[in-house]
C-alpha cells in the first residue's frame, strides 16, 4: 500500500496540470454550451486512460458522461459532478493558482478535484492489469448543483445496477471526514397575491401582499427545530412596485434541510398547508423534497468501516461525519445502496471566494480510492 501511495505522490505534478485543465473549463450549472465542452475534453481524457467513454446528450442541462472501466457482471458506481455555481468569466478574476501546499481556482474544490482523483485512481487500476472481479461505472454530471434534475434518473438507475455507490465530494473540510450521513434537502416556492391600491389616499381599498409575506417569513422560520436537525430558510424575498402602492404581489424561494424522512413527513405538509392570515390576499406555496435524507445505515457503516481498513494501512488518520449540504449520494442511499460520500479532496470553500484544495491529500485521497475499490471489488 505505501509503495502505492509513493506512486501516486510521483504523478502529483500531473494531476495538478489536469485539474488546472479542469478547472480552466468553466461550467456554471445554467450554461449548456460551456458544460458541453468540457464533457467532450473529459470524453478525451477518459479514453486516454483507459475508459469506455459514452455522452449521453441531454436537453435541460449539460451533458453528462458515462465512463466504464473493466469488466464483470456486477458493478460499482463512483458520482462526480462537473457543474459548479461559479458564472463564465470567474477564471479571469480568480485563476487557477497553487500557493504552498494548497491550489486555488472556482470549483476546484466543489468538485473537480474529486474528478481529477476518480480519473487517476481508475487508470491507475487499469495499467495495473484491472485486479478487480466488478466493473467500476463513472458518471460525470453537469446539473448536481441545480438539484440534477435531467441526472438524476440517470442516477438511480446505474445505483440500482450497483453493490455500492462512492461519492467524490469533497470531504468535509480541513478535517478530511467521509460523510456517512446527509440532511435531506426542500426547496419551496411562496406566490402570494393581494389588492393594489394608493397607499396615502386608499390603503383600505388595498391587501398588502407584502405584509402577508413578512407574516409568512416568520411563521415558517419557527418551523425550525434545531434539536431535531430541521432548519427552514426563507432565503429569497420580493414583492411590491414602488414605496407608495399597496403590494399586489410578493413572491419567496424556502430551503428546507431534515435529518430523517420521519421530520420531513412531519414538515413539508405544515409548509404546503400554510394558509393567508391577512385579508384580501391569497397564498400559493408549491414544491417538496430534492434530495432524501441520506441515513448512516448497515451498509454504509460498512463501507465506511473498509475505507478506515484502507486508510490504516495507508497511515492515514480518517473519520467521518454528518453534512448539512445534499448531494447525488443521497438519492442512491434512498435507494439502500451503500453509499459512501465525501471520498473528494480535502480542502475549504465550497463556493467561496477562497475555494482550495489541499495538495499533498490529492495522493492519499486517490490512493484511499484505489485501496477501497481494491477491496469492495472483489
Amino acid at each position: 500500500m505505501m509503495a502505492m501511495l509513493s506512486q501516486i505522490k510521483s504523478q502529483l505534478p500531473e494531476m495538478l496540470e489536469l485539474l488546472k485543465t479542469m478547472v480552466e473549463y468553466e461550467s456554471p450549472s445554467h450554461d449548456k454550451e460551456a458544460c458541453d465542452a468540457l464533457v467532450e475534453w473529459l470524453r478525451g481524457v477518459v479514453t486516454e486512460r483507459g475508459g469506455l467513454a459514452e455522452v449521453m446528450h441531454s436537453e435541460g442541462s449539460g451533458n453528462q458522461l458515462r465512463a466504464t472501466w473493466g469488466s464483470g457482471e456486477q458493478q460499482i458506481l463512483i458520482l462526480c459532478h462537473l457543474d459548479t455555481v461559479w458564472d463564465k468569466g470567474e477564471i479571469a478574476r480568480r485563476p487557477f493558482r497553487v500557493q504552498g501546499d494548497l491550489a486555488f481556482g472556482p470549483g476546484i474544490y466543489d468538485m473537480k478535484a474529486g474528478a481529477v482523483i476518480t480519473l487517476f485512481a481508475l487508470s491507475h487500476l487499469f495499467w495495473q492489469g484491472w485486479p478487480l472481479q466488478k466493473k467500476v461505472v463513472a458518471l460525470f454530471t453537469s446539473d448536481e448543483e441545480v438539484g440534477s434534475p435531467v441526472s438524476r434518473p440517470i442516477i438511480e438507475r446505474e445505483a440500482k445496477k450497483s453493490t455500492a455507490v462512492l461519492v467524490l465530494e469533497p470531504a468535509m473540510a480541513v478535517s478530511g471526514a467521509l460523510k456517512t450521513a446527509r440532511k435531506g434537502v426542500g426547496d419551496f416556492h411562496i406566490r402570494i397575491e393581494g389588492v393594489a391600491a394608493h397607499s396615502g389616499s386608499a390603503p383600505e381599498k388595498g391587501a398588502s401582499a407584502v405584509l402577508e409575506l413578512a407574516k409568512q417569513v416568520i411563521a415558517l422560520h419557527a418551523m425550525t427545530d434545531m434539536a431535531q436537525g430541521t432548519t427552514v430558510n426563507v432565503g429569497v424575498v420580493s414583492g411590491g412596485t414602488r414605496a407608495n402602492v399597496v403590494a399586489a404581489l410578493a413572491e419567496a424561494h424556502v430551503d428546507l434541510r431534515v435529518s430523517t424522512m420521519a421530520e420531513a413527513e412531519r414538515v413539508i405538509p405544515q409548509i404546503l398547508g400554510r394558509v393567508a392570515d391577512t385579508p384580501g390576499t391569497t397564498v400559493t406555496i408549491t414544491g417538496g423534497l430534492n434530495r432524501p435524507p441520506m441515513d448512516r445505515s448497515v451498509g454504509i457503516a460498512m463501507l465506511y468501516a473498509a475505507a478506515q481498513s484502507v486508510a490504516t494501512s495507508l497511515g492515514i488518520t480518517l473519520s467521518e461525519g454528518s453534512a448539512g449540504g445534499g448531494s447525488d449520494g443521497n438519492f442512491t442511499a434512498a435507494l439502500g445502496i451503500p453509499t459512501l460520500d465525501g471520498l473528494g479532496a480535502v480542502g475549504d470553500g465550497a463556493h467561496a471566494l477562497y475555494e482550495q484544495v489541499s495538495i499533498p491529500h490529492l495522493a492519499e485521497r486517490t490512493a484511499l480510492l484505489i485501496g477501497l475499490l481494491e477491496q469492495i471489488g472483489q
